[in-house]
């Protein structure tokens, strides 16, 4: 649907010898940027009455229209490059074609367009605004692709073109649909702004011409903050020394700094944590490869561990030394009877990142609606589309593969090794879902963004490859990030109490990922990153810069907008009493353990059955075959130990598994639908839920607030008078990327369904006939 038919995109270009006067939409304030971002499409129906306006009019009131104009915000460092005037940024909804002039301009960090649509922003007290992004701001790094159109047909742009477009579509990869009609722009103009968008977002960059590096420069004087406020960075021994110490994993395992000054390996952070009877001499041997590397300890003292593949050799000798280190490092971990270690090879026996990145593009294309008519066209197959797609299958199996390795610690005692090439993304993905399952401290907003700091960026996900940031491989793409964030939402949808978080938190910081201010999700690794920020070299006199991490939200929202990122009804862990405290583990161990009694597990499903390929490909194959257990028991163990857990009432500050029947894994609607407005509920869905529970947990504390009042013999606070009056009603299912802007919309039927009701009844047409919203 990406590269949606000719049609789809220029049946609004057309336009008689006159220009049809075009009205002002109406912009929303979504974290800064608007749903009313997918415009063009297919031929509308003739109006009955159009007004015509000489093309020469238009160029008589430009003074009057600049003086209108939105200013340009340039952060520092930011330069202007190219820009057009007399732009049109085009909507269309239910075939009502509208528009905004203005001006479309192209910096170093973003692609913006400034109009005179301030005024449409009539509610500032639901608005979710981005500080640094503004509405119809696009970065360079989330420009997907960008598209043409020639004589009503849509074509690809990309490097230098004889033939400029009439109109210029832009997709972006927050899904984000952009129109720009350039008939009445001047010629010079419009092969300026569309040379520099096609070269300054798809030409292949150079790591330090990110604007990362222009903004850090421009801004060093710039109060730096505190990244310890918001995270444990990991950067340092005493770092991982205390997540030790939390975990209980000190018992076994040490931190080690051999790799100080990345002298052994550079994909591996300067410290990390090992077995403790390992020897760091043997870390230096295969330069950090093949190492048991320590991730998180469990309650019971089984750990989840991670380690890279050994270089493939061919010559006897080595692969026999190869043989004989492997072996030494394996009886680190694996010591039976008391200590017993499983292996998951995740490179041969899951995923692949070129099947993720086939099923991701398929299912954005559901997303990246040109118009509403493709919308409610493409609407009786969505469903065969979303399954064709594969994308929720492969996040119900990596739920899956987590709940496996759960399985193992929690109920089997042993300590679980991911195997993968690199060990740098489909180790990062499941060793954190793990975590995010079993340990609550993870479920926090400052456990979740530690976590990431751990698994990811210290980790060594090549997130610059992986996001594509310098568009010179798109064999290197995958979403793997994302993929991991969706999984997290799953959980959060299932079990919405146990996280500190909201999905809107985990929506911002999905479009964080290409905002190139922060450095989070800019390097491949610690070492790339100290690198280029001058960290590396000691006796250079100038000071490293200081980039900033994605994790200080106030650098990109206001106070009253980082509220909506926490969740209001997390339960948070109850203080024990000193009495409770002497058992340290008995409360935790009773929630997680099974049952006494044994239950007969149940028939196996479908979405249970193992894999076809029974043998665990490893790095030397039946070596170490000893160490994997039998499919089949696996499989019995994981059955019993999934249902007694969901046979049980959840904790929500122990362990927490998913729900993985079908149904049950749904489309993330806020991050994938909050563009399109005729995906809305408006005045409905969880938001107004969630409103109405607030409501009514504000009264109990008024409530309270007066018993208390009364109690000290004081005179009960006015708490009416100062508690904002909420307007659930106003509200949209996607708030709060989405406000209440449409006054009708059409139908939920298939296009076939509202169509055969004939004209004589046009339901799709009809205004609703309710009340004010407000008034509810």
């Amino acid at each position: 649907m990406g590269g949606a038919p000719a049609a789809s995109a220029g049946g609004r270009c057309e336009r008689p010898p006159l220009l049809p006067r075009v009205a002002a939409s109406q912009g929303g304030g979504m974290l800064g940027k608007g749903v009313g971002g997918g415009g063009g499409g297919t031929k509308a129906p003739k109006p009955s009455f159009v007004s015509y306006v000489r093309p020469e009019e238009i160029h008589t009131n430009e003074k009057e229209a600049t003086e209108k104009e939105v200013t340009l915000h340039l952060l520092p460092g930011e330069q202007l490059l190219c820009e057009a005037n007399t732009v049109l940024k085009c909507v269309q909804e239910d075939s009502c074609q509208r528009g905004i002039y203005g001006r479309l301009v192209c910096t170093d960090f973003k692609i913006a367009f400034l109009g005179d649509d301030e005024s449409a922003l009539d509610n500032d007290e639901t608005q979710f605004k981005n500080k640094v992004i503004g509405e119809n701001d696009i970065t360079l790094h989330c420009v997907d692709q960008i598209y043409g159109v020639f004589d009503e047909k849509k074509k690809t742009l990309f490097g230098q073109l004889k033939k400029y477009p009439e109109k210029l579509v832009i997709h972006c990869k927050d899904l984000r649909v952009f129109h720009f009609c350039l008939r009445y722009t001047k010629e010079e103009e419009v092969k300026r702004i569309v040379s520099g968008i096609i070269h300054h977002t798809q030409a292949p960059k150079l790591l330090k011409r990110l604007f990362l590096f222009s903004y850090a420069t421009a801004a060093r004087n710039s109060p730096a903050t505190d990244p310890k406020k918001h995270a444990v960075m990991f950067d340092t021994l005493q770092d991982w020394c205390r997540e030790l110490e939390r975990t209980k994993g000190n018992v076994k395992y040490k931190e080690v700094s051999v790799n100080e000054g990345y002298k052994v390996c550079e994909r591996l952070p300067a410290y990390f944590v090992v077995p403790a009877s390992l020897l760091e001499e043997d870390i230096a041997f295969f330069q950090g490869r093949g190492i048991p590397i320590w991730c998180w300890s469990c309650h019971n003292g089984c750990a989840l561990l991670k380690m890279s593949a050994l270089p493939k050799e061919q010559d006897d000798g080595l692969l026999q030394i190869q043989k004989n280190f492997l072996d030494r490092i394996y009886k680190t971990i694996h010591r039976p009877p008391y200590e017993t270690a499983k292996t998951e090879d995740l490179s041969s026996n899951f995923l692949s990142l070129q099947e993720i990145q086939m099923a991701y593009s398929k299912f954005k294309q559901l997303f990246l609606i040109d118009n509403s008519t493709e919308f409610w066209d493409t609407d009786i197959k969505w469903f065969s589309l979303l399954e064709s797609s594969s994308w929720l299958d492969i996040i119900r199996r990596c739920l899956k593969k987590a709940v496996e390795i759960i399985e193992c610690l929690e109920a089997q005692n042993m300590n679980v090794l991911l195997l993968e090439d690199n060990a740098s993304d489909l180790c990062c993905l499941i060793s954190s879902l793990v975590q995010v399952m079993m340990d609550p401290h993870c479920r926090t907003i400052f456990g979740f963004q530690s976590l990431v700091q751990k698994e990811w960026i210290m980790g060594g996900h090549c997130f610059l490859d992986r996001c594509n940031h310098l568009r010179q491989s798109d064999k290197e793409e995958a979403p793997m990030f994302l993929l991991f964030l969706d999984c997290v939402w799953q959980l959060v949808h299932q079990h919405p109490p146990a996280f500190e978080f909201t999905e809107t938190y985990l929506t911002v910081l999905s479009d964080s990922l290409y905002i190139p201010i922060f450095s989070t999700f800019f390097f491949n690794s610690p070492h790339q990153k100290d690198m280029n920020v001058g960290r590396e070299s000691q006796d250079s006199q100038s000071k490293p810069l200081n980039l900033l991490p994605v994790w200080d939200w106030s650098v990109q929202f206001e106070p009253k907008a980082q509220t909506l990122l926490t969740n209001p009804l997390y339960v948070e862990k109850p203080k024990l009493e000193k009495v409770q405290r002497k058992g340290t583990h008995f409360k935790h161990q009773r929630q997680l353990s099974l049952p006494l009694t044994q239950s007969k597990s149940s028939p196996k499903r479908g979405f249970f059955r193992e894999e076809t390929d029974h043998l665990i490909k490893n790095l030397l194959g039946k070596r170490i075959s000893k160490l994997i257990n039998s499919s089949e028991e696996l499989q019995d163990g994981f059955r019993e130990f999934y249902d007694s857990w969901h046979s049980r009432p959840p904790s929500y500050q122990g362990l927490l598994l998913p729900h993985l029947e079908g149904p049950e894994i749904k489309v993330w609607a806020q991050r994938y639908l909050r563009w399109i407005p005729e995906a809305q509920i408006l005045g409905g869905g969880g938001v107004a839920t969630m409103s109405k529970l607030l409501e009514m947990m504000e009264e109990v504390q008024r409530l309270q607030e007066k018993i208390e009042a009364r109690h000290h013999s004081q005179e009960a606070p006015q708490a009416e008078a100062a508690s904002p009056q909420r307007t659930s009603g106003r509200l949209s299912s996607l708030f709060p990327f989405a406000l209440l802007q449409r006054h009708s919309s059409k139908p939920v039927l298939p296009t076939s369904g509202w169509k055969a009701l004939g004209d004589e009844d046009d339901l799709a047409k009809r205004e609703d006939e309710f009340v004010d919203l407000g008034d509810v």
